[in-house]
């Protein structure tokens, strides 16, 4: 039986541009979304189409099942999708943290708890999560999804040891900034009102993250870029543990270590000014 690639998120970005690398590299690849009517072109591309909602357990289960009814195990699972929200700790809503670990963090661990089961039969299978230079050092008002992907970072270790003995890789793809729609979700998910104590540090980081993602700036990825390195991941006889792509990823770790933390929040402060 083939050995298939199962990709969450693929309505947009990443999700998307991985689902056409992976079915023009040859693998068997199985593209979802929570609206399938988004994803005809993949399904014209090859990709054999899915609904799923990663924060709801039946979409989940039907998913997996799909997979494993036609291939005897998924070979692959991308956890790709996300979302991001823009907005200061005092600010944000409970309800909407919740959300954002739903969709981050724990509908990833809940597949990769469906999907184990088969590999660990097969002893063989590859788990790539989608973490992000978010989950390395924290941007200004990125709390929120900067907890989740640090939670990625954790569980993808933990999953790791634990799965080595059955043949079984998982991988962290820690991406920095990419031309994708995740800024501009994420600024329209926790508006800042203007009336509201933290307008004009919400206003300067938004002035720093637009010219951090403008056309030709320096080190922004492509989703292409990135659904490279997922295929090279999925393919290669020995995946490294981690990819850190672009600077943001790279470097700025480095920076911020050796910086410290009270130059590090000077630094930050006065990019953010407006």
């Amino acid at each position: 039986m083939s050995s298939a690639v199962l990709v969450t998120g693929c309505s947009s970005g990443i999700g998307r541009a991985t689902a056409f690398a992976l079915v023009r590299a040859g693998l068997p690849t199985w593209a979802t979304a929570r609206d399938p009517g988004t994803l005809a072109d993949l399904e014209a591309a090859g990709c054999r189409t899915l609904a799923l909602d990663v924060t709801d357990e039946a979409s989940r289960v039907r998913a997996v099942e799909a997979v494993e009814a036609a291939h005897g195990a998924v070979g692959a699972l991308v956890n790709n999708a996300g979302y991001t929200q823009i907005g200061v700790i005092e600010e944000l809503q409970i309800d909407s943290v919740q959300r954002q670990f739903d969709t981050n963090v724990f509908g990833p661990l809940r597949l990769c708890q469906l999907v184990l089961p088969g590999m660990r039969q097969r002893r063989h299978g590859t788990i790539v999560n989608l973490g992000s230079a978010a989950g390395l050092v924290t941007p200004p008002a990125s709390g929120a999804y900067s907890m989740t992907k640090y939670a990625l970072e954790a569980l993808t270790d933990a999953l790791r040891l634990e799965v080595a003995r059955f043949g079984v890789r998982v991988v962290l793809v820690e991406p920095g900034a990419a031309r994708t729609r995740l800024m501009a979700t994420g600024w329209a998910t926790v508006p800042t009102p203007e009336d509201s104590p933290y307008a004009a540090f919400v206003r300067g980081v938004n002035a720093m993250a637009e010219r951090a993602h403008r056309p030709g700036a320096r080190g922004v990825l492509s989703p292409d870029d990135i659904a490279r390195t997922i295929v090279k991941a999925i393919t290669a006889g020995r995946p490294r543990t981690r990819y850190k792509l672009g600077s943001q990823a790279r470097v700025a770790p480095a920076v911020r270590r050796l910086a410290g933390d009270r130059l590090w929040d000077r630094m930050m402060l006065r990019v953010t000014r407006t």
